[in-house]
C-alpha cells in the first residue's frame, strides 16, 4: 500500500531538513527520503558559515542550543594582501550583525535530531529513487535498502533536495530547463589540522602564489585552504609541503607566524557556479544544490538553500491555509532573485582573492586595487559586509 504526505521531499541535506521543519511548524505533513544513511549524512565533514539571519532562525524553531553552545561567532573578517592585514568590521557596518562559524555536519545532527523527536519520518538508505506525474497527481517511488521492495510516496507536492546529481532537476523537462555553468581553473586543498587558532576571525589571503583562507573549527581543531590545481593529486601534497605553502602565502611583514601540527583529513574540491531555471514545473519544485551551486569563497551554499525553502515554505503555507497560489507560482522568481546575487558576490570574492593563470597582469592588478578600495572606502566595505552576513529574503 502507498504511503500518504501532503509534502514528499527528496533529499536530507541543510535543504530538505530545514524545509521538512518549517512545513511542520506550519501544521503540513512531510515525509523526507534519503539515499544515504544517517551516518553517512552526520559524519560527512563539511565546513560551515551561517548568516545572522540562519541564526536567528535555528534559535527561533528550538534548534539553536548547542549551536549557541559550541560555535564561533565572528563580528568581521579579516583581509590580507601585500603581506599585511586588514580588518573589516562587519559588525559596526551592519548593525550588530555577525556570522557564525558552525561546521554544515553539525547543524544536520542538529536538525535530524530534532526531527526524529518530533516524530517526523526521514526514510534513510534508499535506492532507485525516481519522480512521477509531476504535473498531476506526484509520487515518489523508492527501493530501502533494508526491505528490498519498492515503495510508493503520494504527495501533493515533490520538492528535491537532493543535490545537483539527484533525480529531481532532471524530471524539469529539458524543453524548459535552462542552466548556467561557471568552472574555475583552480580548485582548494582543504586540511584539518589539530592546532591552535590562527587567529580570532577568518583570513582571507591574496598572495603571488595563490589564494589561503585560515578559519577554524573548534579552539583545537583548524580547517585551512590552499588554492590550487583541480587536477592536482592529494598525495603529492605532503604534510610538510602543505604547511611551506601555508606559512610563504600567510606570513606578514610584522613577523606573523602560523602555529602547525598534525594534518588529520586533506582534500581538493573544484570551484564552479551552477545555477538551474526555472526551480518549478508542474507540482515539483527544486531548491538548494539541486538548483544551484556556489564557489565557497563567499560562504553562501547552506544560506542560499535555507533561504530557498524559507521562501517556499511560505508559499505552501499559503497554499494550504487560506488556498492561495500565488506565491508558489512565483517560487521560483522570488528565489532566483537571491541567488543571482549570491553567485555575484561569491564570483567577486572568488576573482579578487584568487590568481587566475588565465588572467593579465593587469587584472591580477586591478584585484589589488580593489582590496585596497575595500580597506579605505566605507561605502565598498559596508557593501562586502552586507552580502557576507546576509541579504534580506524577499
Amino acid at each position: 500500500m502507498a504511503a500518504r504526505t501532503q509534502v514528499g521531499i527528496i533529499g536530507a541535506g541543510p535543504a530538505g531538513l530545514f524545509l521538512a521543519h518549517l512545513l511542520h511548524r506550519a501544521g503540513i505533513s512531510s515525509v523526507i527520503v534519503e539515499h544515504r544513511s544517517r551516518q553517512a549524512i552526520e559524519g560527512t565533514l563539511r565546513a560551515g558559515v551561517l548568516e545572522q539571519w540562519t541564526v536567528d532562525l535555528m534559535n527561533e524553531m528550538g534548534l539553536g542550543e548547542r549551536m549557541m553552545r559550541e560555535a564561533h561567532f565572528h563580528s568581521g573578517i579579516t583581509l590580507r594582501f601585500n603581506r599585511q592585514s586588514h580588518h573589516i568590521d562587519m559588525a559596526g557596518l551592519t548593525g550588530g550583525k555577525r556570522v557564525t562559524v558552525y561546521a554544515q555536519h553539525e547543524v544536520i545532527k542538529d536538525l535530524v535530531a530534532a526531527r526524529l523527536a518530533h516524530g517526523g519520518e526521514i526514510v534513510f538508505d534508499v535506492g532507485e529513487t525516481s519522480l512521477h506525474d509531476i504535473e498531476g497527481k506526484p509520487e515518489i517511488r523508492y527501493r530501502p535498502h533494508q526491505t528490498g521492495e519498492i515503495e510508493t510516496l503520494r504527495c501533493d507536492f515533490i520538492v528535491g533536495c537532493d543535490g545537483q546529481y539527484g533525480p529531481s532537476r532532471q524530471a524539469i523537462p529539458d524543453a524548459v530547463r535552462t542552466e548556467y555553468h561557471k568552472t574555475y581553473p583552480f580548485g582548494w586543498l582543504g586540511i584539518l589540522a589539530d592546532a591552535p587558532p590562527a587567529h580570532h576571525e577568518l583570513i582571507y589571503n591574496n598572495h603571488s602564489r595563490g589564494f589561503a583562507l585560515l578559519s577554524t573549527r573548534t579552539p583545537t581543531v583548524q580547517r585551512y585552504y590552499l588554492q590550487c590545481d583541480p587536477q592536482d593529486n592529494v598525495a603529492q601534497w605532503s604534510d610538510d609541503r602543505i604547511w611551506a605553502e601555508l606559512h610563504r602565502r600567510t606570513e606578514t611583514v610584522d613577523g606573523w607566524k602560523l602555529t602547525e601540527g598534525p594534518i588529520t583529513q586533506k582534500g581538493i574540491i573544484a570551484m564552479r557556479c551552477f545555477v538551474s531555471e526555472p526551480m518549478q514545473h508542474g507540482r515539483l519544485f527544486i531548491a538548494g544544490d539541486a538548483a544551484h551551486i556556489v564557489p565557497p569563497t563567499g560562504a553562501k551554499g547552506l544560506n542560499l538553500a535555507v533561504a530557498d525553502v524559507v521562501v517556499l515554505s511560505r508559499a505552501l503555507d499559503a497554499h494550504y491555509r487560506k488556498g492561495a497560489t500565488d506565491l508558489l507560482e512565483a517560487y521560483s522568481e522570488t528565489a532566483l532573485k537571491r541567488i543571482w546575487k549570491a553567485e555575484r558576490f561569491s564570483w567577486y570574492m572568488t576573482s579578487m582573492l584568487h590568481r587566475n593563470k588565465a588572467e593579465s597582469s593587469f587584472e591580477q592588478r586591478v584585484h589589488l586595487a580593489e582590496l585596497d578600495y575595500l580597506i579605505s572606502s566605507r561605502a565598498a566595505a559596508t557593501a562586502l559586509a552586507e552580502n557576507y552576513v546576509g541579504l534580506p529574503i524577499n
